[in-house]
Parts: structure tokens; C-alpha cells; sequence
């Protein structure tokens, strides 16, 4: 098989380990590269649901670079605050807004909130063309807790806990949270197109 080289379209480097560690192919069958290896322009996400802002930046990033992209969106979405902070996650607290400033504003709104159910959602797109692109979507259920624990990850994870969990993601580790993960669950589905297609091209 000729060697596949694909750009994951993020600059979050923690999501980047991520993905890295959930697809794993082997070095001679795909190259994985990242913005240290190929650099690409900042996307703005102006979608409206995950699949837009995911597509967006696959699509942007691909046309600029002339790569195949995999890129993401990912949300937390909390029931009692309808779905809040969703597909806005990353910019919850403002439109700089550093994890620790988006974090905060989620704690303040729930202060004394006793349902706190809440799931993460990933959709992923593998953009190849304009005509060939490939979508797939992740859940992970769970809830809030009250207080942030653990120093792994990144965002949220210091205070989402997983359902059949009593541990945030952020004190389960990498490794078990890659294990578990929405994300894990939407690039299994992606990885698995990856080798159909690998497969009908060699």
C-alpha cells in the first residue's frame, strides 16, 4: 500500500495527542501530520451545529494546505442549561476565552443546580474532496461535578464525570479517557473509512 498522508486540522495540541493515539496507523500504510509539521491558517467557526464548524475547517484548511483533513468539533452540552455550552464550548466565555475563563462561566451558571447531567459530543469530517468527504459523530454521557479534580486533559474535563464513572476525565488520565472518549468513539468510525479506502485505492 502507497503511504496516506493526512493533516488533522486542529492546533489544539492536546487534541492532536488524541487523535494521534485513537487512529494509530501504522507509519508505512499513513503519515499523520499536524500544524508542527504542516501549518495552516487559524479557521473562524461561524456554523451553527458542530457539523458545519467541523466541515468548515476541514474544508478551509484543506483547500489552503491541498491535503486531506481531519478535522472536529466538539462540544459539552449541559441538559439544565438546554444544551448550553453545545457547539459554542470552545468560545462559551468569550470569543478569546481561555479554557480556565470558559470553565468558570459553566461552574457560576450551575452554582446550585442540582440536575447536572450533561453529555460530550464530537463530530468528525474527513474532507478528501469536494465530492468525497466523511462525517461521523461521538457521544460520551455523564455529568457535572461540583468542584473541578484531576490535572490531565484539557477544557472540561476537570469537571465532567463519565457515566458508570465516580472520576472527572481529567483524573482518569489520557490513556482511559482515549479509552471512553467521544472523540475516541467519532475517529474509530473515521479510521475505519480510512482503511475502505486505502484498501480501494491499493
Amino acid at each position: 500500500m502507497s503511504k496516506f498522508r493526512l493533516l488533522l486540522g486542529t492546533k489544539n495540541s492536546g487534541k492532536v495527542e488524541e487523535a494521534k493515539e485513537i487512529l494509530a496507523f501504522p507509519e508505512e500504510d499513513m503519515e499523520l501530520l499536524s500544524f508542527r509539521e504542516h501549518g495552516f491558517s487559524d479557521v473562524e467557526e461561524t456554523g451553527d451545529s458542530y457539523a458545519e464548524n467541523s466541515l468548515q475547517k476541514a474544508k478551509t484548511i484543506s483547500e489552503e494546505t491541498g491535503l486531506p483533513v481531519l478535522s472536529d468539533d466538539s462540544g459539552l452540552e449541559v441538559y439544565a442549561l438546554d444544551g448550553a455550552p453545545g457547539y459554542r464550548s470552545a468560545r462559551y466565555a468569550g470569543p478569546e476565552a481561555t479554557d480556565e475563563e470558559n470553565l468558570s462561566r459553566l461552574m457560576d451558571e450551575l452554582k446550585g443546580v442540582s440536575e447536572r447531567g450533561a453529555r460530550f459530543v464530537t463530530v468528525a469530517t474527513l474532507y478528501l474532496s469536494p465530492k468525497e468527504r466523511y462525517v461521523a459523530r461521538g457521544i460520551l454521557e455523564g455529568e457535572i461535578a461540583i468542584s473541578g479534580r484531576g490535572n490531565s486533559g484539557f477544557g472540561y474535563d476537570p469537571v465532567f464525570v463519565p457515566e458508570g464513572f465516580d472520576k472527572t476525565l481529567a483524573e482518569l488520565g489520557e490513556k482511559r479517557k482515549n479509552e471512553i472518549s467521544h472523540r475516541r468513539k467519532a475517529l474509530e468510525k473515521i479510521g475505519a473509512e480510512l482503511r475502505t479506502i486505502q484498501r480501494g485505492r491499493n
